[in-house]
């Protein structure tokens, strides 16, 4: 059965131009809920840690640099169906690609700078979302 909650993070690029609230209106246009968020900047450090699993690609150092360089949002959002009908919603990693009406679509400017992160899994929102809150900062 699928779960009901997913981690996301706004990213630097959409901080930086202003997108907070317009990609926040989308994720509850959509129907999401938000369980947890905050305003925070991740160091190097923790951007690798974050990204740990993609360290053997090319990209990696490059994905900690940009994910290190101001500050993102990151929150907990709950729906049915919270991670696969979240992953429609942000569109594909390309924002060329991305279906019309996605957030990629709308606030994405290349497949580095794509607006946000969306989990890809349960077991990942999981993870990814204690990784960025307590569980006294979830509600």
């Amino acid at each position: 059965m699928a779960g009901n909650r997913t981690f996301t993070m706004i990213k630097p690029d959409a901080v930086r131009a202003g997108n907070i609230g317009g990609i926040l209106a989308m994720m509850n246009d959509a129907g999401f809920r938000i369980v947890s968020m905050k305003l925070t900047k991740l160091s190097a450090e923790k951007a690798g840690e974050f990204y740990e699993v993609h360290k053997e690609r090319p990209f990696y150092g490059e994905l900690v640099e940009f994910m290190s360089s101001g500050p993102i949002v990151a929150a907990i959002l709950e729906k049915d169906n919270a991670v696969e009908d979240f992953r429609k919603l942000i569109g594909a990693t390309n924002p060329a690609e991305a279906a019309p009406g996605t957030i990629r679509a709308k606030y994405a400017t290349s497949i580095g700078e794509n607006a946000v992160h969306g989990a890809d899994s349960d077991e990942n929102a999981a993870r990814e979302g204690s990784f960025h809150f307590a569980a006294t900062e979830m509600f």
